[in-house]
């Protein structure tokens, strides 16, 4: 098998001993990344996409939903979610539900 990584995704090359065809599978990093953790922006270190580390989810007042977490180094971290993510994130097991 031969991995390569491009642009974002990652594409797979297996091909099977009785036949020559190759078949190809192709993966996007973002929706692995969204479906197994939350990422966010840290303020502090100035990183885009940085896994969020015991995140708690919170709906705020006007309906919507915020992911509280740190990065690992202790450093808070803060993200808003759509309703799905944050449902998504809950029933994954990679964040806690608040309310």
């Amino acid at each position: 098998m031969n991995f390569e990584l491009f642009l974002g995704k990652i594409t797979i090359f297996s091909s099977l001993s009785s036949s020559a065809s190759l078949k190809l599978y192709s993966l996007t990093l973002n929706s692995i990344k969204m479906s197994k953790m939350i990422t966010a922006y840290c303020m502090k270190t100035k990183e885009k996409n940085v896994p969020m580390q015991d995140a708690v989810i919170t709906k705020t007042a006007r309906g919507g939903y915020m992911a509280q977490g740190n990065d690992g180094k202790g450093n808070k971290m803060t993200t808003m979610l759509g309703e799905a993510a944050a449902l998504e994130a809950v029933k994954n097991g990679v964040a806690k539900k608040s309310w």
